[in-house]
Parts: C-alpha cells; sequence; structure tokens
C-alpha cells in the first residue's frame, strides 16, 4: 500500500511539474528579474526570480500565447506550440522607448497634472471594479548581512545559523509564504489563510511575509509603510505634497498608452515617494509603479532606502488593471552592521465574485492550515510559483542539512558548554547556565549592575537566582528565583521569592505569586528609577526616591477571557513600616541644598513617618481593546490593537483587614488610551486616567492616588503620557476624586519640513498638554513644544522639550531632555 501511495505521488508530481520554464534577459544578454509571464487574456502565471529564471505550469500540451511584461521594458507576446512537457523558452525583453512625440504640452497645464488629476477622478470607479475578491498569494523573502562583526558590545554574535562565508557575509534570513486571501472595500476586510509557510533552517518556521504587510494600495490616500503612513501620489490632496513630470509614453501590447510619471517631491522629509508612477490613457487607472522612499522620510535612520516595484495585468473578466507581482527593496546599516535584502510578493487566480457572507470576516486576519509550517521539500517543489536561485537553492540545502545536527542533543550539549563557561566579565554582566535541549535556564544577576544608592539604605545591592523552564511549543512554561537585596549605611538585607506559570500563548493564564521583604516607593507605579534616583542623590544632593518596608504575600492571576477582553486579579497580604535616611554620602556636596526625609509628606520630618501597619489589598480589573485584531499562529494567538478605537481599562480595589476600619478604603479607577496616526500630519496620543475613592476617609499615605511626578532634567521614561514634565513627587494626592489628562501631537515633519534650511535638520516639531484635577486642590497643567529626532545622520535618539506649568498662581519653565532607544 505505501508504495503504491508513493507510486501515485509521484504521477501527480510530474504532472505538476509539466511546464514551460527558461530565462529572460536583456538585450546584453543580463537577466531580468520579477517579469511577469503569463498566458495571454488571463492574470495568472509565474514570474522570474533573481537570475531571470521562470517556470510556468500547464496542464497539457496545445497552443499558447504567453506574455511577458516588466516596467522599464517592452511587453512581448510569444506564440508557441507545444507538443510536449516540459518546453524551454529563452526571450530577450528591450527596453522600453518612453517618447513625447505624441503628447501636445499645453502652455495652460502641465500634462502629467491633468492625468494624475484623472486618475485622482477615476481612484472609486476603478476600485469598484475589483471591491471584492479572493486570491492566491506567494511571498519570498531574503535578507542578506556583508561583513558582518564577530561581536557587538563584547557579547558573540554567532553565524546566524550557518548561512555566513569566510567574509562573514550572506544570507542570514530565507523564507517563502503561500497563502489564500480574501479583500472587501465595503466594509474594509482583509483576511489571510496560510498554507504553507518556510523559513530556511528551521524545521517549523512561522515566515514574516504576510500578505497584508505588503498590502501597498496605491489608490488609497496613504497606506501603512514601516508602521508609518506614507502619502500616494494619487491621493486627493496630492497636489500639496507632489510636483509631477511626464516623463513620456508607450503603448503596451494591447495598444494601451500609458503615461510615466515621475514623482518629484516638494519637500524632502516628506512621507511620500520620488520614482514614477505609470497611468494607463483613458482608463485612469494605475499600470505600474516604481517608487522610493528613504529612511529619513518614515523616521528609520537605520534604513537607507526602501524601493518598491508593482506591476499590474489587466484582467477581461471585470476590465480591470489588478496588481501581480511586488518587490521591495531594502538597504540599511549601522554600528558596523550592513544590511540588504528583497521580498518579492505575487498574486494570482483572482476570484471577483467571492461567495461572501456575514462570517466570511471577523477579527482574526490570519490563520494557519493545519501543518503548514511542517511541509517538506518535495511538496515546495510542487506549489512554488516562482524558481529558486542557485543562492536560495544552496541557503536551503546548507541550512536543512546543519538543521537536524543543530537541534540534537548532542550539538546543543556542545554549545552549552561551550557558553556555559564561567568568566571574569560574568561578575559584569550576570552568568546563565543553559540546558537547550531540555530548555530549561539558571541565571545569576550582577551585582555590580545592581548598585545603587538611596539615603535610606546608603549604596545598595541586589543578588538574584531565576530559573526558567519551556514546557512545550505553545506557551506553556513557568519560572521561579529569589532575590536578596543589602544597604551598606543599614546593614540590611532583604530577601524575595517568586514563582510564575503560564498555561499557554492563546489567552494567556499567567499566575504569579511572590513573597518577602521589599522597599518600594510609596507610589505604586514607582516612577523614579533607581538609576536616575543615584546620579540625582550623590550628584546633586536631590534624594526624590522615597520608600517604606513591606513584608508581603502576593498572589496574581490574569487571563484573556474574550478577544480584546483581558482580566487582572490580585490578592496580597502587606506588613508596612516606615524607613529613615542612615546616609548623607554626597559626590559633589553644595552649599544651598541638603537631603531630605524619607518622609514624603513632611521633608525635613527626620525621626517619624507613618505608623505601621498591616494591610490586605484585593484588586480585580479588565483591559478592553475595542477592535481588536488578531493572528492565529501554529503557537499561540497575537493580538494587535486597533488605532481605530481607544483602549479601556476599568478597575477596583479593596484595602481591608487593618484593624482600624478608618484606614481601609475602596477606589474604583478607569484609564483611556489611544494613538491615532494622522498620515502625513504625524500622529495624535492621549491618555485620560480618573478615579475615585467611595468614601473620604484618613487612610494611610500609601494608599491615596499618586501621581507621576518629574523634577529631572532627563524624563523617566519613552512614553511621555505616563508622566508629567515638572510636578513635584508627591506634592497633588488624593483620597477623594482625580483626574489627570495628557495629550502629544507630534507633527513628524510635517511642519518643519516646509520651512526652508529648517527642513534640512529633519527634526520634529513636538507639543504636549497636560492636566491634574483633584478634588481638594485648584488644577495643575502643563504646556510644551519641542524637538523630536533630532540627531546628526543615522544618529537621531535625542529629543528636546521646553515645557511650562501653571499651579496655583504660579508658573515654573523647564527644558527636558529624553533618550530614546
Amino acid at each position: 500500500m505505501k508504495n503504491i501511495t508513493t507510486f501515485l505521488f509521484l504521477i501527480c508530481s510530474s504532472i505538476t511539474f509539466s511546464q514551460v520554464k527558461g530565462r529572460v534577459t536583456d538585450t546584453k544578454k543580463q537577466p531580468i528579474s520579477f517579469v511577469s509571464v503569463y498566458l495571454e487574456n488571463t492574470i495568472t502565471g509565474t514570474t522570474t526570480n533573481t537570475n531571470g529564471d521562470y517556470e510556468l505550469a500547464l496542464s497539457k500540451t496545445g497552443n499558447y500565447t504567453l506574455i511577458f511584461q516588466m516596467l522599464g521594458y517592452k511587453t512581448i507576446k510569444k506564440t508557441v506550440e507545444i507538443n510536449s512537457l516540459p518546453f524551454t523558452l529563452d526571450v530577450s525583453l528591450t527596453e522600453e522607448e518612453v517618447v513625447l512625440d505624441e503628447v501636445v504640452v499645453s502652455s495652460e497645464e502641465n500634462p502629467a497634472n491633468k492625468i494624475i488629476r484623472n486618475a485622482i477622478d477615476s481612484k472609486s470607479k476603478n476600485t469598484d471594479k475589483f471591491a471584492e475578491y479572493t486570491a492566491d498569494f506567494y511571498s519570498r523573502g531574503l535578507f542578506k548581512v556583508k561583513d558582518l562583526p564577530k561581536k557587538f558590545l563584547g557579547q558573540d554574535i554567532g553565524d546566524m545559523g550557518g548561512g555566513l562565508d569566510s567574509t562573514r557575509s550572506g544570507v542570514v534570513y530565507l523564507s517563502e509564504t503561500v497563502s489564500k486571501i480574501a479583500f472587501q472595500k465595503r466594509p474594509k476586510n482583509f483576511k489571510e489563510h496560510i498554507i504553507a509557510s518556510k523559513v530556511s533552517g528551521e524545521d517549523n518556521g512561522i515566515s514574516f511575509n504576510q500578505a497584508e504587510d505588503v498590502n501597498f494600495n496605491f489608490y488609497e490616500n496613504s497606506f501603512n509603510l514601516a508602521d508609518v503612513r506614507i502619502i500616494s501620489p494619487i491621493a486627493n490632496g496630492a497636489f500639496g505634497y507632489y510636483n509631477y513630470k511626464l516623463a513620456g509614453v508607450f503603448y503596451n501590447e494591447n495598444g494601451k498608452l500609458i503615461n510615466k510619471i515621475q514623482l518629484l517631491p516638494k519637500r524632502k522629509n516628506d512621507r511620500v515617494f520620488s520614482g514614477y508612477i505609470y497611468i494607463v490613457e483613458d482608463d485612469w487607472a494605475v499600470y505600474g509603479a516604481d517608487v522610493i522612499v528613504t529612511g529619513a522620510q518614515i523616521s528609520l535612520p537605520m534604513v537607507d532606502s526602501l524601493h518598491i516595484k508593482q506591476n499590474y495585468n489587466f484582467s477581461t473578466k471585470n476590465k480591470a488593471w489588478v496588481p501581480t507581482t511586488q518587490t521591495i527593496d531594502f538597504k540599511a546599516g549601522m554600528f558596523g552592521f550592513h544590511f540588504n535584502g528583497r521580498f518579492f510578493a505575487a498574486y494570482s487566480n483572482y476570484n471577483f465574485s467571492p461567495d461572501f457572507n456575514e462570517k466570511t470576516f471577523n477579527n482574526e486576519i490570519l490563520s494557519f492550515a493545519e501543518n503548514a509550517t511542517e511541509k517538506d521539500s518535495t511538496y515546495w517543489n510542487t506549489i512554488r510559483p516562482v524558481a529558486l536561485t542557485v543562492e536560495e537553492i544552496s541557503d536551503y540545502k546548507l541550512k536543512d542539512s546543519i538543521k537536524t545536527i543543530r537541534k540534537s542533543e548532542k550539538y546543543l550539549d556542545s554549545i552549552d558548554t561551550k557558553n556555559n563557561k564561567f568568566k571574569p566579565l560574568d561578575i559584569l554582566s550576570g552568568y546563565t547556565y543553559r540546558d537547550s535541549y531540555n530548555k530549561w535556564s539558571l541565571s545569576i544577576s550582577s551585582p555590580i549592575e545592581n548598585i545603587n544608592f538611596n539615603t535610606v539604605q546608603g549604596w545598595n545591592s541586589s543578588l538574584g537566582i531565576n530559573y526558567r523552564k519551556t514546557l512545550n511549543k505553545k506557551g506553556k512554561r513557568f519560572g521561579m528565583g529569589a532575590n536578596v537585596n543589602y544597604g551598606f549605611s543599614e546593614k540590611k538585607a532583604r530577601p524575595t521569592v517568586h514563582f510564575n506559570y503560564q498555561w499557554n500563548n492563546t489567552t494567556r493564564p499567567y499566575l504569579h505569586v511572590s513573597g518577602g521583604i521589599a522597599t518600594p516607593q510609596f507610589n505604586q507605579k514607582e516612577p523614579i528609577s533607581k538609576f536616575w534616583n543615584t546620579i540625582s542623590s550623590i550628584g546633586f544632593e536631590r534624594n526624590y526616591l522615597k520608600i517604606y518596608e513591606k513584608t508581603y504575600a502576593k498572589a496574581s492571576f490574569s487571563q484573556e477571557v474574550t478577544n480584546g477582553i483581558r482580566m487582572f486579579s490580585s490578592l496580597e497580604f502587606a506588613d508596612r513600616k516606615p524607613l529613615f535616611n542612615t546616609s548623607d554620602y554626597v559626590m559633589f556636596p553644595k552649599k544651598d541644598v541638603d537631603y531630605t526625609s524619607n518622609n514624603p509628606q513632611e521633608s525635613n520630618n527626620f525621626t517619624s513617618g507613618f505608623t505601621p501597619h498591616h494591610m490586605w489589598t484585593f484588586s480585580v480589573g479588565a483591559n478592553i481593546n475595542f477592535g481588536q485584531k488578531y493572528l492565529s499562529y501554529p503557537d499561540g494567538k497575537y493580538n494587535i490593537t486597533s488605532r481605530k478605537y481607544p483602549s479601556l481599562y476599568i478597575g477596583y480595589q479593596k484595602n481591608f483587614g487593618s484593624g482600624n476600619s478608618e484606614w481601609n478604603s475602596d477606589i474604583i479607577f478607569s484609564q483611556l488610551y489611544q494613538h491615532v496616526n494622522l498620515s502625513n500630519w504625524g500622529e495624535f496620543s492621549y491618555k485620560a486616567r480618573g478615579g475615585m475613592f467611595l468614601e473620604q476617609k484618613d487612610i494611610p499615605f500609601i494608599d491615596y492616588a499618586h501621581f507621576n511626578g518629574n523634577r529631572l532634567l532627563i524624563t523617566p521614561k519613552d512614553n511621555y503620557l505616563n508622566n508629567f514634565y515638572m510636578l513635584p513627587y508627591y506634592k497633588l494626592n488624593s483620597n477623594d476624586k482625580y483626574a489627570e489628562l495628557h495629550g502629544e501631537y507630534n507633527f513628524k515633519g510635517a511642519l518643519l519640513s516646509k520651512v526652508p534650511l529648517l527642513n534640512k535638520l529633519n527634526f520634529h516639531l513636538v507639543t504636549g498638554a497636560k492636566g491634574l484635577f483633584t478634588a481638594d486642590d485648584k488644577p495643575y497643567s502643563e504646556f510644551a513644544i519641542g524637538l523630536d529626532n533630532v540627531g546628526i545622520g543615522k544618529w537621531r535618539f535625542l529629543r528636546v522639550d521646553f515645557a511650562r506649568s501653571y499651579f496655583n498662581g504660579k508658573s515654573e519653565n523647564r527644558v527636558v531632555f529624553g533618550i530614546k532607544l
């Protein structure tokens, strides 16, 4: 039975392999990559690879007319009589003769402008012709590196999967994806079902080649590229961003006049393309695009450029020009790394009359067929629509040959033996012992890295040990550990232990249990980093960090209960005690500055603090992501937060069991957050928080609502919506009603790019406003204006803000620096 099955499979394979194949070159015999090859009067075919080779599957012999189409070259037809398969057909393409002779240039209007206006006016008509469809999608990604350093920041980089040559150059990523896609224009929907996914060197590889990520639709006013919105050259407001020039015209194989329009950005750093877009005369549809955008334009300094080419074919079924192939070439480099790569996509087997119903589209936008990541080479050889190059074949063979070896127990043990050797520098960086084959590790943190200073403990450090174990490929894992913190001035050690367990990567049920003796900040959101407190203390005698001691035991659990809603809960018992300064060490003493006490309510009270007490704390909450989409991978569910709708968190916390009913409290609170992409006008983000104690009482100061202030010249967090620019720590606290608002508008070059000379700097103007409202105090507000993307060349990690605060009739100015890494 097994032999019969194998024989039948080989017969089917031979039928599938029946094909026309060959090579496409130019007049100089140089191969032309990504030429569309298809049968006349169809939009189904194949594409040449980077070597110019193609393979077009046919089911039977006969007379066929093949079309060879590529932007920049004359489209040619080849009529052949095929008596046997496989059949070899090599062709040579000549460069397209783009002429202006037939164009009557009007003195009243630039002819290119007229063509673009017609294309803009015809967008709805043209896209309605393929408002719904299903199609087959194929994508291949190739990522290469040149002269890769052996080490980075003292750490070995390795051989990147084994594809590097003696110069440490070669392929570091190669993948393919075959899927079915479905699209709907109104309401806008898109989904993908991956049939097969392959990554070189991986036995269960999930590729990055998703159809929606490369769905660059020039008919939209803007589309997402590298997480920014790029203005289309035929957007409704495109004339505000582009100048156009008619580079010439030519006729395609069916006698259609094609206009080649050069794109000339009005401002260098706008989020727009340069290059060419091709428009079909009379139809005013997109025939193709050959465009470039720089890394500076998309705020990715390490990227030199992204080069996109799109080819469209004419569908006789619905009289529409539809995309058939697309390539994305990129170059990047930084820190001595030099990358380049290409992602190629092909669309085929369009069905423009799909049988969609109310269940066709939902929040799941990506799914995998069973065993989609486990297909063997024989399967791929039968389904792959674009032939592999010699380089790609070599990479698959090399990495497949070493894949089995590298996942074997013997090999993994040998690597672990080498990496597990303890080195003197591990004292600085910490030490990790790994058993890769059995998927567990044991780590010891570095006490030197954890050294910091505060006036309560003096110089202090922590030593921790952590054990982690992965139980399966679908996210089941657990970890446990212990940590000891010791204060040298205080001469006291405080141990803590923890345990965590996750069941899967789908709903991600997560349990965390911890206990011991700790020194948390009075503000449980921990707004002051230990590092910056150390700098401000020993350098400027400003001890902003205020801590207390708690001996505690805590258990918390969270899980996604349904798509878009994740529940959180926790229960803690804590014995709380005040702490006092034990050190006045300062590296650079200042005459007019002295350390304050550790009492956040009384800066000059060095001898007394709050009354020691114990407290039970129960909390429950839910995070709701409205309109959340998700990807269903073989190993779990991965959520995509919608920018169309905000995210809402609502919660309730109860403090009880203190022995004093006046100290118990109940509070309800919420937070609303949204990040809005405004296309070429930048990004707007806001965060609104609010809460209310159900009964106002004289509760412990620890349980007040605290707000994230900042007295440093350096912003403590990358997310500016989490902190105020200059609010004093613990000044406006509440045991009643409160609300805080944070808003920020980053123009992303939309304004400064229009200012001569300033536009060459490529700085981004940022404005911000913040407000705090409590029941017992007057409103506090801040306004700021700043520059983001500050730096030189590719080194743009700095942000500078000038902020002004208003409170109780007084104002304060401050310059705040931010570092983005």
